[in-house]
């Protein structure tokens, strides 16, 4: 995306910028219907609907369908934004822009949920948009619940079950050098230290059992049989079969935990 010049027929190169106050008198006369004023205060903030979509360039979507997206985003954030508001446009309209690229990924996302938490995602969204307006910043996960007199726990649910899938190799931050990736601040619990070493443990336990009790192991816990079948198998009695089973994973179990 960052190679391309032209998005939606936008030459993404030419494209300006307002000063806070230019911004805030256009939008002064935009409110009271200057249609001219309207049209410049969009042309000079696709700038920043291109800046918003950039966040999004890891997962394959097409970057002239994210632009649409963000500027329909951006001409709710013209709407709703209150000028006396002592909040600067780009900080409320941001928050907007992105709030609808994530709706229209969410929208066609493959990942399906049920109706019910669908439903309670949209209404979460709907607040989220009228508290933005009423608040002039984004409101907190409290602020929502409250306002929905729902468990925290319930929106967070429902807002994370429609987030768009991020992929592993998506970046976190780059400081000019290799980009930190999402799966980077990914723990693997199985390949800990401790895991590690449990499985050096186990290796080791396993080596100094005798054959028959790793053969009964393998055809237990591998193979799924009974006791019974084990016992038909190696001909030897069940009794028996459990009492070296029983003894091996007493072996096992001392070797790991010491």
């Amino acid at each position: 995306m960052q190679g391309k010049v032209e998005i939606c027929g936008v030459n993404t190169a030419k494209l300006g910028t307002l000063k806070a106050g230019e911004t805030e008198a256009l939008l002064r006369r935009s409110k009271a219907g200057d249609r001219a004023a309207r049209q410049k205060l969009i042309e000079g903030n696709l700038r920043l609907v291109l800046s918003v979509i950039q966040r999004f360039s890891g997962r394959g979507e097409n970057p002239d369908d994210l632009f649409q997206v963000g500027c329909v985003g951006l001409l709710k954030a013209i709407n709703n934004f209150d000028p006396d508001l002592d909040v600067k446009f780009s900080t409320y309209g941001v928050p907007m822009i992105c709030g609808e690229i994530r709706r229209y990924l969410r929208d066609n996302s493959p990942i399906r949920v049920s109706r019910s938490v669908r439903d309670t995602a949209y209404r979460v969204l709907q607040c989220k948009e009228r508290l933005m307006a009423e608040l002039g910043r984004e409101a907190t996960v409290e602020e929502l619940a409250k306002a929905m007199d729902l468990p925290v726990a319930t929106v967070c649910e429902a807002m994370d079950a429609v987030s768009a899938p991020v992929s592993l190799y998506e970046p976190v931050h780059s400081d000019s050098g290799d980009p930190l990736l999402v799966m980077d601040q990914i723990r693997d619990p199985k390949s800990s230290d401790e895991r590690w070493l449990e499985e050096l443990a186990l290796r080791d336990a396993l080596a100094e059992l005798g054959e028959r009790e790793k053969h009964i192991l393998a055809l237990r816990y591998y193979d799924g049989k009974t006791q019974v079948e084990v016992a038909d198998a190696i001909g030897i009695s069940q009794a028996q079969v459990s009492r070296l089973e029983k003894g091996a994973l007493n072996r096992l179990k001392k070797a790991i935990v010491s």
